[in-house]
């Protein structure tokens, strides 16, 4: 369900998989090269990016391949507003993520996390999991 037009790109042979009874605000954007999970029951708030891929740099005469890498996103998982989650990130279940966050590295089960870069704010008890 969203509230607003999202955009949604999935790249030739790349694996996008969206969980019942998600909500995407408007203006998220996801873009998948390689894969993208995004569990049950989650709600991303507005102007998120999820992106599993960036590109190489070097020398300016050659064209930049992609770098990538999955992204798996729990279940029952709340992204607040204006993050951008990177390549090769997986969100534990019940993982909370402050707005304005740039996660780029893993976030454990039941853990709030924010900030740029994000990093632990707090752990949650298990029971927000289910």
């Amino acid at each position: 369900m969203t509230t607003g037009p999202c955009y949604i790109k999935i790249i030739e042979n790349a694996k996008c998989s969206i969980g019942d009874k998600v909500f995407m605000n408007h203006n998220c954007s996801i873009t998948c090269a390689n894969e993208i999970t995004i569990g049950d029951n989650c709600n991303l708030a507005n102007n998120i990016v999820i992106v599993d891929h960036d590109h190489n740099i070097g020398d300016t005469g050659v064209v930049a391949g992609l770098n990538s890498k999955p992204i798996h996103i729990g279940n029952n998982v709340w992204i607040g507003a204006n993050i951008t989650i990177l390549k090769g990130v997986t969100i534990g279940d019940g993982a909370i993520v402050a707005a304005g966050a740039v996660v780029r590295q893993d976030i454990p089960n039941c853990e709030i996390w924010g900030g740029v870069p994000a990093r632990k704010i707090c752990k949650l008890g298990e029971r927000y999991v289910n």
